[in-house]
């Protein structure tokens, strides 16, 4: 994984809005999402580092995640983004698929 540019995050969005999305989230200890389909209408990335994501679904709802600090575009088209705390472990991820993710 790379450190965020928000200006390629912000591409790597773009592939998703309108279209039937799978969602994999989590953050240590308190959320664990996997293979949620949506259609995200909106999505943005703000803050200097660590960065946060915010996600609109259908234009009703919002997932909001922060402390983001890695991203990577994968083999799959797959946009994964991640946070790692500064011992390297990873404390928050996000990742969006056009197909679902492996259980």
């Amino acid at each position: 994984m790379n450190p965020i540019r928000k200006e390629e995050v912000e591409r790597g969005f773009q592939a998703f809005i309108g279209i039937e999305t799978y969602l994999h989230s989590e953050a240590t200890s308190y959320l664990f999402v996997r293979n949620f389909k949506v259609k995200i209408s909106h999505a943005f990335i703000a803050g200097e580092g660590p960065y946060r994501a915010a996600l609109r679904f259908d234009g009703n709802g919002w997932l909001r995640i922060e402390g983001l600090t890695h991203y990577e575009i994968d083999e799959h088209g797959r946009l994964l983004l991640a946070g790692f705390d500064d011992k390297g472990r990873m404390h928050t991820a996000l990742h969006l698929g056009k197909e679902a993710f492996p259980e």
